[in-house]
């Protein structure tokens, strides 16, 4: 077990203890990250009210967090492989705590901005803590821990909803911020004071500003252009000109990236087929995850008069969610079992055929409350295994030296797959619709056509998954010794 004082390997009667308390925190650090995720949805359809402007200036309430995530997750992650992943974590506390407060307390649309940006800066706490575990706890926990951390944000986005609607319902909604204020100052007190501090690197490289400023800029550009196309219209010269300069500018941050000694990503360890195809898939997986997570809602949410929708309120329908969030917690022993005796590749395509299953499964199961509660069991539990398999393939590829890179870049690719499904499924919702009271509404015939689009993505995964190639872990540590000047260890299958 790692001693907090200096990260080595001890033998002690509380090493398992030690193990479960540092799991614990990073894992409520994952989930207070994914609460901040889905804390404003309840109040999508009051935020232009409550913030005094329109509905479109209010919309980037939300977009500031998905920017602010996807630009810091790569930054915070090179960050903790130069300077350490404890003092990173501890820092991305703290945007978290301030853009709570200043939510809580602004009536007014640029402060709250403002403050949602803040709140995810944060985000980058979930690949840090995975990469962190790699460094401080012993070979046969790290497996079934890896899992549960990558669960961590299924389970806060499962009880952020109907959390957030009850709160939002019978109390004020500035509570929402101030609760996710306290939980964030929590974890940075647990995390200063019981989790160590793991691997940090002998050398001080130079920090890759303008790799950070140029992966900042074509990630703001490809994903304002994908989440605000469909209010601006894809063909509209603002949509166009984002998404060209995003083909600009990434191959001119590659050709850096390839060039710089000591870059933000290093393209060539993200290159080996290991690791290039397993980012591919999470690309895929991410797509799949967040799709169902956009349709049944609104099927849960519509009137019953349509036909097929269900009626329920928002807290009900955040409590017909929550138990699919918990499930993906309840995966993580399984899949470290699969890992362990299959391989972690294998675990991600069985995670990926599950996904696969859930959607088609929805197929028959629409018309029912419960029907759908069996969807997203069945698809979340895909995504808890999928999740937990994800960052073991990173690691078991990388450097150890790496893996907070590896690991941010991996969950960067996450982002954009769900990023580009909320694109996807708007507009397939967006254009079959069928006319109730007046208003145009998603037809039966959209959400179906969507989860057919979710089950062909989930099986596309899947077949990605199958042809990762996969090789120990001694042969990108066998160059270097570790922090502590002892010689790398050998990987175990349950790393590989």
């Amino acid at each position: 077990m790692a001693d907090p004082a200096q990260g080595r390997t001890v033998d002690g009667p509380n090493t398992e203890a030690r193990s479960g308390r540092i799991v614990g925190i990073l894992a409520l650090a994952g989930i207070v990250a994914a609460l901040t995720q889905t804390l404003v949805v309840p109040l999508i359809g009051e935020l232009p009210n409550i913030l005094g402007t329109s509905s479109s200036n209010a919309s980037w309430v939300i977009t500031a967090t998905l920017l602010a995530a996807a630009v810091i997750t790569p930054v915070s992650g090179r960050l903790g492989d130069m300077y350490g992943k404890r003092r990173i974590l501890l820092a991305s506390t703290v945007p978290m705590v301030a853009g709570s407060v200043l939510c809580a307390l602004t009536s007014s649309v640029g402060p709250m901005i403002v403050g949602r940006g803040l709140q995810g800066l944060g985000m980058g706490v979930i690949p840090l803590g995975i990469s962190l575990l790699r460094d401080v706890l012993p070979v046969e926990r790290l497996g079934t821990s890896i899992a549960l951390m990558s669960a961590s944000m299924g389970v806060g986005g499962a009880l952020g909803l109907p959390f957030a609607a009850a709160v939002a319902e019978h109390a004020s909604w500035r509570a929402l911020f101030w609760v996710t204020a306290g939980f964030s100052l929590l974890v940075g007190t647990l995390i200063w004071l019981f989790v160590p501090s793991g691997r940090v690197s002998t050398t001080r490289a130079p920090f890759d500003v303008l790799g950070a400023v140029g992966l900042g800029s074509a990630l703001v550009c490809l994903l304002l252009a994908v989440s605000k196309g469909a209010d601006w219209g894809w063909s509209s010269a603002t949509t166009l000109g984002l998404f060209a300069a995003a083909l600009i500018l990434l191959p001119l941050w590659a050709r850096w990236e390839l060039r710089v000694k000591d870059p933000l990503v290093d393209l060539r360890v993200n290159g080996r087929p290991q690791i290039l195809l397993t980012n591919a898939a999470s690309v895929l997986v991410g797509f799949s995850m967040y799709a169902q997570s956009l349709v049944i809602p609104q099927l849960l949410q519509l009137p019953e008069a349509t036909g097929y929708g269900l009626g329920q309120s928002m807290i009900a329908m955040g409590l017909w969610m929550a138990p699919a969030g918990l499930m993906m917690m309840a995966m993580a022993p399984f899949g470290a079992r699969l890992s362990a005796a299959r391989g972690p590749k294998v675990t991600l395509a069985v995670g990926s055929l599950a996904i696969a299953a859930g959607y088609l499964s929805a197929l028959v199961l629409l018309g029912s409350t419960w029907g759908l509660l069996a969807v997203t069991l069945i698809c979340n539990s895909g995504v808890g295994l999928a999740y937990g398999a994800m960052p073991a393939l990173i690691m078991s590829g990388v450097p150890q030296s790496e893996t907070g890179s590896a690991n941010s870049f991996n969950a960067l690719m996450r982002s954009i797959g769900s990023s580009v499904a909320a694109a996807v499924m708007g507009v397939v919702l967006a254009q079959l619709t069928t006319e109730f009271g007046g208003f145009a509404l998603p037809s039966e015939n959209g959400f179906r056509v969507a989860l057919l689009i979710g089950a062909g993505v989930a099986l596309a995964a899947a077949a990605v998954a199958a042809t990762i190639p996969v090789r120990p872990l001694a042969a990108p540590e066998s160059a270097s010794e570790s922090a502590d000047g002892t010689p790398p260890r050998e990987a175990t299958r349950a790393e590989v």
